[in-house]
């Protein structure tokens, strides 16, 4: 290993501290002058960039358009939806001030106190209020529904104890927001959208989800239901990875945002929201990666094959590129994302550390020994193995090994999850059960006293009750009362 892979903290030693080195340590993010802000790198964009050109196209498949809202939000805004203010309001940034002026003293500015806004404004924790605000100006018949609007931006959530992409002050997401004319429509809305992210996290960031509905404890404020993608990581703690709401009329009646039915007969409309955020970063990170570094699934890295030549003058390196160039076109022409990194400033060594850091998914090396036995050294990523592999038809060849990596880093992740997940009947199991980590699937009566006292006592959260799976009744491990299915309880980042 390169000289900055030595000193990288083992899972088993301290995941925590293994997560924060390695988002360092692979180029993908970094503290920033604000606190509880990152800054995300341009390798971590590049990964970043390749979730939203997926996900955006799976959501204009969908009939879903993008648009952008102010960051800004009147802080009036927020008092019309009761559940909702109260379920942000801890965690609002506030504008109150909208000009600064010299200090009197000649140290930098200072805001002026003659600039205070007559109304304060929120830095958006969330849009549903404005773009709510919006649409009353949209929708005025049935004929103007449904609208299904989606926004790339950034919002900010004031956080004290924060981790790179997982829990920032600051982050990225979508929020896709959908107004309908009937109750089915929406809630037919918030699930296909939640399929869309359930098959977002599977296909492309191979990371196995299951998918439910929240407990009305866990649920979004101001929503009817949230439907959730929950995912394990590997120190056996669940993470949130995507949510759809179903609002019902909560909103369009905060902002009286109604319309003309078929009938002819004033209604409010029906909503939804959804989203995912870099918190998909952390995901894909603490699903995947081991003690080398980041391990990316081919269809998500932006980079899937390096190429790496060995010589040892210019004249070796230049009959090697003669045969080189043509295979990363070849590449190339077969949509496989390819660097040839033929740069002489680094050595052999450092580079196959660096790349197995950064995740890469198939490492080529190649010399004029190669060449002449018509061969090059593939490496996946995955499972570090090394083998050769012939020239003639290496495109075709890669291809095809890239997907056996996809298809096997995600039938890692299945496995991990189907290990850590365990049935319990009583309370007691429960206990000693969730120090390990895990799913525990056990049977709750539905009710928030006894929802709130299981995590009191024992720091795990209903993670969701499932969509799919066993629907058999049977009575709760705390209580003894009725219960309608198991749900799933775990700790949660």
């Amino acid at each position: 290993m390169a000289k900055e892979l030595k000193d990288l903290t083992k899972r088993s030693d301290d995941y925590s501290k293994w997560y924060n080195e390695l988002v360092v340590k692979a180029d993908l993010a970094e503290q920033s002058a604000v606190r509880g802000c990152m800054v995300i790198k341009p390798y971590g964009y590049a990964i970043w960039e390749k979730m939203q050109r997926y996900l955006d196209d799976m959501f204009k498949s969908t009939g879903v358009q993008n648009a952008y809202f102010p960051l800004l939000i009147p802080k009036s805004f927020l008092s019309k939806e009761a559940d909702h203010v109260e379920g942000f309001a801890k965690e609002c940034a506030v504008v109150t001030h909208y000009r600064l002026k010299n200090s009197p003293d000649g140290n930098g500015v200072v805001v002026d106190p003659d600039a205070r806004l007559e109304e304060e404004l929120i830095i958006r924790p969330t849009s549903e209020t404005i773009i709510w605000n919006t649409f009353k100006n949209w929708i005025n018949s049935y004929r103007d529904l449904p609208v299904l609007v989606n926004q790339w931006c950034n919002v900010f959530r004031w956080e004290m104890r924060t981790r790179m992409f997982l829990r920032t002050a600051e982050f990225l997401w979508q929020e896709g927001h959908t107004a309908h004319a009937t109750s089915e429509e929406a809630q037919e809305r918030a699930i296909q959208m939640l399929n869309v992210y359930g098959e977002f996290a599977e296909k492309y960031l191979a990371v196995p989800v299951i998918k439910g509905v929240k407990s009305a404890n866990e649920r979004f404020a101001g929503a009817i239901e949230t439907y959730t993608i929950e995912a394990m990581m590997q120190d056996g703690k669940a993470l949130q990875s995507g949510t759809s709401h179903f609002l019902g009329q909560n909103f369009a009646k905060a902002f009286d945002v109604n319309f003309v039915n078929k009938d002819n007969k004033p209604e409010s409309v029906w909503a939804t929201s959804w989203g995912v955020s870099t918190r998909l970063m952390g995901a894909l990170i603490m699903t995947h990666s081991d003690d080398n570094g980041l391990v990316l699934p081919p269809h998500i890295a932006p980079l899937q094959v390096v190429i790496i030549p060995i010589y040892k003058n210019n004249d070796q390196a230049a009959e090697i590129s003669k045969t080189v160039n043509p295979i990363v076109n070849e590449l190339r022409q077969a949509g496989i994302s390819v660097k040839y990194d033929d740069a002489d400033n680094r050595r052999p060594g450092f580079k196959f550390a660096d790349y197995e850091l950064k995740g890469v998914p198939v490492r080529l090396a190649i010399g004029l020994r190669d060449i002449e036995n018509g061969q090059v050294e593939v490496m996946r990523r995955d499972t570090l193995e090394k083998h050769n592999a012939p020239l003639d038809g290496i495109a075709t060849y890669i291809k095809d090994h890239l997907e056996d990596i996809q298809n096997n880093i995600y039938q890692k992740a299945l496995k991990h999850r189907e290990e850590m997940t365990r049935t319990v009947d009583t309370y007691d199991e429960f206990k000693k059960e969730i120090e390990k980590g895990g799913f525990i699937l056990a049977h709750w009566d539905g009710t928030t006293e006894t929802e709130e006292l299981i995590k009191a006592e024992t720091k795990a959260t209903i993670r969701c009750i499932p969509l799919d799976g066993d629907k058999t009744p049977g009575t709760c491990m705390v209580t003894g009362r009725p219960s309608a299915q198991r749900v799933i309880f775990a700790r949660n980042y």
